[in-house]
């Protein structure tokens, strides 16, 4: 499966963006999906994950509350809206998917077999 993530941009602290990670190649309801971010000189951190039925998300306790996972699979597109950004949210956002068929959400970034080009976001103060 092919990720193409798309939304990033540069915002104001406080306010909203939304990501879209469309699939092509493989129909996306067999992934299990997730977010995660990236910013110079630090690993790639975990965002958010949702399950191939699109219940269970998890999200990373750094967006709780303000990060919502979902996703639409008759669009092949899984995204993810942002709402009271803060500048520590600046970062570059990859989309992902694991192996098709596995069920299970994961935290760890290994455990993600197809990545798509980053997104950058930008949270202004």
């Amino acid at each position: 499966v092919q990720l193409q993530a798309s939304g990033g941009g540069l915002v104001q602290a406080g306010g909203s963006l939304r990501l879209s990670c469309t699939a092509s190649g493989r129909t996306a309801g067999n992934y299990v999906m997730g977010w995660f971010r990236q910013t110079p000189g630090r690993q790639r951190e975990f965002v958010a994950a949702i399950s191939r039925a699109g219940g269970s998300p998890k999200y990373a306790d750094s967006v709780k509350g303000r990060f919502t996972i979902f996703r639409d699979d008759a669009k092949n597109t899984m995204y993810l809206q942002m709402n009271s950004l803060e500048p520590l949210d600046s970062a570059v956002y990859s989309c992902a998917a694991r192996g098709s068929g596995i069920s299970v959400i994961a935290t760890d970034r290994r455990q993600y077999a197809y990545w798509g080009q980053g997104t950058l976001v930008t949270v202004s103060s």
